[in-house]
């Protein structure tokens, strides 16, 4: 059995959904640069957006391997994750660090899809990946925090009812690590839009709505923060591993469709007599990322394997991240390169999915930092920065 023959049960079930909405829907919400509405709440409704909630709280308590799986599907269907994956990967943060009462308080909510859950707000403009540096502060005034600071690169936050917010309670200065001081709070966007948080959209070369954000005194209830004060950088990994997992899952969906949409182009497609797919020159290219789409996979699912163990998955999931990023965009270049001008032509979709597999290189974490940590935390190198 291959890999690509596990989870049936779940890959039969997203494919399903998927094709009630083809290249034509995702097409179309592209050229609007639209939110995919009804294919989000169709996740929502069969169940598929509530999958690592735990059972008794209505959702379908499976581990993030199985997450991993519809993302994947998702998009090697054609579609984009990116409109919905955020809810998957801030889910683990409340599930495993969130107190009792904010899970009976949210997580059945967050299953029936009353809410969302889409957002995560820890970047900066001025720290950038440099986390423990962030400058968003949030001081203690009686039974409430205020914040102050800015973040950007913050995804659909227009289409989400809670954001996770990872703020400074401790300065700097005052801690024995840069880690430490650090903590996460849930935020309720619409009424932090009417108090003290102002969102200002960023045009961008995909259909992928993100934002910058201000915080200008910004009152948040006790109540709303998740876990223990200052421990929030501890809290937030789980997020961060969880997120590159996903994102992997998610090139590899792409690597899929590219390297499956091109050899049948090729295949088909006749000039000076003979498929064009008959040539070395064609097959060579298609084939390697293909190679290169399946070794990610192996990486994808010891990942998974890791993280659904509690066992350490940081190397692995950055391992995981680089290699599927990698994988997706040669495959994406292939798919393009051999349908020639079709590839640019917005009927073919390649050029939607070429664009949209393209910003892994760089989010949510960058290759170059990828390679850091591992040269670091795996090589045993000197630190670089």
């Amino acid at each position: 059995m291959t890999m690509n023959e596990d989870y049936q049960d779940i890959r039969e079930g997203v494919r399903a959904l998927c094709a009630q909405f083809p290249d034509e829907y995702h097409r179309k919400v592209d050229e609007k640069r639209a939110y995919p509405e009804d294919f989000v709440e169709a996740l929502t409704r069969e169940g598929w957006m509530a999958a690592l909630i735990p059972e008794e709280y209505g959702g379908s308590g499976l581990g993030l391997t199985e997450a991993s799986v519809i993302m994947e599907e998702i998009n090697r269907s054609g579609g984009n994750s990116g409109a919905c994956h955020g809810q998957m990967y801030n889910m683990n943060t409340l599930v495993r660090h969130g107190s009792d009462e904010q899970r009976n308080r949210i997580l059945p909510k967050l299953a029936s899809g009353e809410l969302r859950l889409q957002s995560m707000g820890v970047t900066e403009p001025t720290t950038g990946t440099d986390t423990t540096q962030l400058r968003t502060t949030a001081v203690k005034k009686g039974d409430r925090y205020v914040i102050n600071g800015q973040k950007v690169w913050i995804s659909r936050v227009q289409h989400s009812d809670l954001m996770i917010l990872l703020a400074r309670t401790t300065p700097l200065s005052e801690v024995k690590k840069k880690s430490e001081g650090l903590s996460i709070f849930l935020v309720d966007i619409k009424e932090a839009m009417k108090s003290g948080m102002t969102v200002k959209p960023i045009p961008n070369m995909v259909n992928h709505e993100t934002n910058e954000l201000f915080f200008d005194n910004l009152e948040i209830p006790e109540e709303n923060l998740i876990g223990q004060e200052g421990k929030g950088f501890k809290y937030i990994l789980t997020g961060l591993n969880a997120e590159r997992v996903l994102i992997a899952a998610e090139c590899i969906g792409d690597g899929y469709w590219f390297t499956e949409r091109v050899s049948k182009y090729v295949s088909e497609r006749e000039v000076f007599g003979r498929p064009i797919g008959q040539n070395q020159g064609v097959q060579f290219p298609i084939a390697e990322a293909y190679i290169e789409v399946e070794a990610a996979n192996l990486m994808r699912f010891d990942a998974c394997r890791r993280y659904d163990s509690g066992l350490d998955c940081g190397a692995q999931a950055n391992m995981a991240k680089y290699l599927a990023a990698k994988a997706s965009w040669e495959a994406a270049n292939a798919c393009i390169q051999f349908h020639g001008g079709f590839g640019f032509a917005n009927e073919y979709d390649v050029e939607r999915k070429f664009r949209e597999t393209r910003l892994y290189q760089v989010a949510p974490i960058s290759t170059n930092l990828i390679l850091s940590y591992v040269a670091e935390h795996v090589l045993q190198m000197p630190r670089s920065f």
